[in-house]
């Protein structure tokens, strides 16, 4: 395993993350996501993603309970908050009040003292920025989180939060979770290069774009209710892409999965890759990504696949 340094913050993670959206607490059993994740800090995995939103919190437990046995040093753990955790009208959201509220609350369900990365797991048009950022802040100065993140966010918003904090000498952000995959660019033309020059690294989310980059779905392979956005992935002009990309994996004697995901990081402006992971085995097959450098014809000819 491989491992890359967080925008120009020290912290230092694997280049594939293990995370847990959909798998841990849901329709995969707790014991073969224990397993998954043991197998994954075998192989060198330390950077481990959750949210207090995934499962209503039991990701976060099931993460945590894992995690005990491995020395709390020796893996980066991140958790996020934003979206509602009750009915409440403030159970939701980036208000110093919801921030604190939860923050408490992921660290029971996690079983630690801290949380090394806490994500804004998106923006909130209804709470100023610069509450938002104090109460990231003051979590910070108490010890209990050490990394401020954002996920989602626009560029305007993250330079907006990068000035403020700078205007008002608090902790800025060192890392942006995006979705990034070979369908899903966006990040490159803007976000990427402001977030270099501000120093902000990316984990980006979902390089496999849910399994259908893996080469699932793409044959009438039952979807999974919760995968609800993945019906709009499943076209002609993808389903060319994904049998194009097979062809080049054979021809660089790589699997499917290690070609995507070495296209993904490839930039080394990225420093991880979060896939998700059913059982060991799949997450043994991710992490043989990591070192792989696709050469400058090969990346070529992915993207030449992509504007046909």
């Amino acid at each position: 395993m491989k491992y890359r340094r967080v925008g120009r913050s020290g912290l230092k993670v694997s280049e594939l993350s293990l995370g847990s959206w959909l798998t841990f607490g849901g329709y995969v059993s707790e014991n073969d996501c224990l397993a998954t994740i043991f197998k994954a800090f075998d192989l060198g995995v330390n950077s481990f993603d959750t949210a207090n939103v995934y499962e209503r919190g039991d990701a976060e437990r099931i993460l945590g309970k894992a995690l005990s046995e491995f020395p709390r040093e020796s893996v980066v753990l991140s958790t996020k908050v934003f979206w509602p955790m009750g009915n409440g009208c403030n159970d939701c959201g980036l208000s110093r009040k919801h921030i604190i509220e939860q923050c408490n609350s992921s660290l029971k369900r996690l079983g630690v003292d801290y949380i090394d990365i806490y994500y804004c797991h998106r923006f909130d048009e209804e709470t100023p920025i610069l509450e938002t950022l104090i109460a990231m802040n003051d979590l910070i100065r108490q010890g209990k989180v050490l990394y401020l993140g954002v996920s989602e966010w626009t560029a305007e918003q993250i330079q907006q939060a990068c000035v403020l904090a700078d205007q008002y000498l608090l902790d800025r952000m060192i890392v942006n979770q995006p979705k990034y995959n070979i369908f899903n660019r966006n990040i490159e033309s803007e976000i990427i290069p402001m977030c270099s020059e501000l120093g902000i690294g990316q984990i980006v989310y979902s390089p496999l774009a849910q399994g259908v980059l893996a080469g699932k779905y793409m044959d009438g392979e039952e979807i999974p209710i919760k995968r609800i956005s993945l019906p709009k992935l499943i076209n002609e002009k993808n389903r060319r892409i994904v049998t194009g990309l097979k062809i080049i994996a054979e021809q660089e004697d790589l699997s499917l999965i290690q070609l995507v995901l070495a296209w993904t990081l490839r930039n080394k402006r990225i420093a991880s890759a979060i896939v998700g992971a059913s059982h060991p085995e799949q997450i043994e097959q991710s992490v043989k990504a990591s070192g792989i450098a696709l050469q400058r014809e090969t990346v070529d000819r992915i993207n030449k696949l992509l504007v046909k």
